[in-house]
Formats: structure tokens, sequence, C-alpha cells
């Protein structure tokens, strides 16, 4: 039997509308993000940070995320304080090392994290050990956490602060999703801080 191609992409594009279309719908989903943008909008109005950690897809999803904040978004505007805690191959491969892959990310947070800064953790499944460990921790030094994850049950949901659970059990669209999710958050939480009107000033 032929590959078709053309109707494989097809149906790609309209799994990723429909999911797409499911997340507009999601009313606690848009209440949370809402939720979120405030408290990530107050930590970085106060001079705090933001940390970002995820695995694989979820680490690249981190980093571009991090440097939406640290470089411009819609507009030019002063540096916002974010770091990927997924780009050091030195540290990264170290806590591997000594302390082990679940550390990786908690260790991070002991050093980096501050009380008031906020740590947003991906994870599509929500079981991913070392987002789990990175959470908690970040609870016991005075962090606001936030997770960006998927439609499952999962542990990670009782140690965030807010969950962001895209209406999805799939991975890859999942993913996609995050990254929608991160681009309004700051979005949104650059015009708070700049006073920028999303009309006015989003990039044609």
């Amino acid at each position: 039997m032929e590959y078709d191609t053309e109707q494989r992409i097809l149906a790609d594009l309209e799994l990723s509308r429909d999911i797409m279309t499911r997340t507009l719908e999601d009313r606690p989903l848009r209440a949370a993000l809402a939720r979120a943008v405030g408290l990530v909008t107050a930590a970085l109005s106060d001079g705090k940070k933001l940390l970002f950690a995820g695995n694989g897809g979820s680490a690249a999803d981190a980093q571009h995320i991090a440097c939406e904040f640290v470089a411009r978004f819609n507009f030019d505007r002063a540096p916002l304080a974010a770091i990927a805690l997924t780009t050091d191959s030195s540290v990264l491969t170290s806590i591997s090392n000594d302390y082990g892959f679940e550390q990786v990310f908690a260790r991070q947070i002991r050093g980096l994290g501050a009380p008031g800064d906020v740590f947003c953790g991906i994870s599509t499944s929500g079981r991913s050990p070392n987002i789990l460990a990175g959470l908690k921790v970040a609870r016991e030094c005075g962090l606001t956490t936030v997770g960006f994850t998927g439609s499952a049950e999962s542990p990670m949901l009782e140690l965030c602060d807010e969950a962001l659970r895209v209406p999805c059990d799939r991975t890859p669209f999942i993913q996609q999703v995050h990254i929608t999710l991160g681009h309004i958050l700051c979005a949104i939480a650059e015009e708070r801080i700049f006073g920028r009107a999303s009309a006015a000033t989003a990039a044609p």
C-alpha cells in the first residue's frame, strides 16, 4: 500500500487544530494561565526571577520561553530575569554524576533560586522525576511553582501553585500548546510590566 504523505500531513494539521480548539474552550486552563501570568508579573516586577526546566523537547521549550523574557518578545524593552536550567553542560553532567539525574534541577534551584522567584517545570506526563524533585525543592525554598503538563492526573499537580494542563495526552501535541502558552505568558507579562498595548505593539 502506497504511503499517502499528503493525507498524513493533513491528519496532523487537523489534530493540531482540534487540540488548539479544545485549549481555547478550556476555561479552567485559561483561568490557570491568567493566574500564572499574575504570579510571573508580580515576581518580575518585584525584582525576582524565573527558572525554567524540562527534559528533551521540554528542555528546548524551557530555553525558548526563557529567551523570550531575557531578549524581547513583541517590542524592545529592558530584559526580564529568566534562566533555563537545561543549558550548562558542566553543571548538568556534574550534578548527574555526583548526585543522580533526578537531582539535576533541584540542586540548581537550591543554588540559584530565592524566595519569591518562580520555578516553571515542564513535563508532558507530569511524572518526570527530576521535575518533581525540582518542584519539591522550589517549594521548600519559598519559590512559587508553575507546571506545564498534559491532561493526565499526575503527582506534579499537587506540587504546583498553578498547573497549566493541556487537554491532550500525546506528547508532541502537548508540546505545541506549551509553546503557545509560554508565548502568551511572556506577551502579557511584557505588556503589563512595560505598559504597551498588544494591539499596537505585536510584531506583524
